[in-house]
């Protein structure tokens, strides 16, 4: 009771507090991320704080996060980037901050997770430098913090983060595939069906997205299914680019078609069989799923569309382990 009360007192007389309280910044899932447009990814951060005191840790955490939270996102000239109009109104506007108290003990630790999309207007390509401040006792219209309360918010490590130029949208709604490596704009080559699908897992492996979907025909992919066909059919132009767009995502992120997307530690092209228009592709690939081999036999299914072998369907025959 003795320590809570001190812990309580301390609080409000803003003394030495967080000295043993670190809060720490990383990507949540680092990827690509490009100048804020209308197909923008958010960029999210996982936020974490550690209670390294010997007794209880107690903050304030708003409903509305940028009320706890706020990030200084800068050029490496020191020029700081603009806040977006959304979190300039919100804190500005009046009216009652909802919040609950977080309890910390020691040794013990809060995460959450936070876009800078929704903080930072991310317009101009380049590499930024990104800190977060924690403000414990909530943050003030004015910008600071009232009397009563923690003298200054507490500040995180920096992060660096690559803003690419806006992405260049394909016939299909799809970004044109960019190379990360050389940040050039990939082209399909007319290979043939066992380089084209060799090229597309030899991507996999080294998890490079842009090349792995290069070969990868997303609208037959969608049509597989009855009801995502038939969603296709009501839908809009503009519907249907939303469809192939979320459909990748999903894709990346593992929630749909999971075989697919799946790494192979090896693989070895057993068949191709084609004609002038289609083809099928048999291949072996193999697994590790924890401390065993995983083999499967995967059957490609292909179509020639304007000279480039695209892979359409797929089929997958487990074989067991190893």
């Amino acid at each position: 009771m003795k320590k809570y009360l001190l812990t309580i007192l301390l609080s409000f007389l803003g003394i030495g507090i967080f000295a043993q309280v670190s809060f720490n910044i990383r990507f949540y899932d680092k990827k690509i991320y490009y100048v804020q447009g209308a197909n923008d990814e958010p960029v999210r951060v996982l936020l974490t704080i550690a209670n390294n005191n010997s007794y209880p840790f107690y903050f304030k955490i708003a409903d509305e996060r940028i009320f706890s939270v706020d990030f200084d996102v800068r050029t490496t000239m020191n020029r700081s980037l603009p806040q977006t109009d959304l979190l300039l109104r919100k804190r500005t506007e009046s009216g009652q901050v909802y919040f609950r108290t977080v309890s910390i003990e020691p040794g013990e630790s809060f995460s959450f997770i936070e876009d800078i999309r929704e903080y930072v207007s991310l317009l101009d390509a380049g590499a930024f430098i990104v800190q977060a401040k924690l403000y414990p006792e909530l943050f003030k219209q004015t910008g600071t913090v009232s009397q009563n309360s923690v003298a200054s918010p507490i500040v995180s490590n920096r992060l660096t983060l690559n803003i690419r130029p806006p992405t260049v949208l394909g016939a299909d709604g799809i970004p044109v595939a960019m190379d990360v490596e050389t940040n050039a704009i990939l082209v399909r080559e007319k290979f043939s069906p066992d380089q084209m699908i060799t090229y597309m897992l030899t991507a996999r492996q080294k998890s490079q997205w842009e090349k792995f979907f290069l070969y990868m025909d997303l609208k037959s992919m969608i049509l597989r299914d009855d009801v995502r066909r038939r969603q296709w059919n009501g839908e809009s132009e503009e519907g249907r680019m939303r469809m192939l767009a979320r459909y990748r995502t999903e894709l990346q992120e593992s929630r749909v078609d999971g075989d697919i997307v799946v790494i192979p530690m090896r693989f070895d092209i057993q068949r191709v069989s084609y004609s002038t228009e289609e083809g099928t592709i048999v291949v072996l690939e193999w697994f590790q799923v924890g401390a065993y081999i995983e083999k499967k036999q995967y059957t490609y299914n292909i179509q020639c569309q304007e000279d480039v072998w695209m892979i359409v369907n797929y089929t997958v025959q487990n074989l067991g382990t190893e």
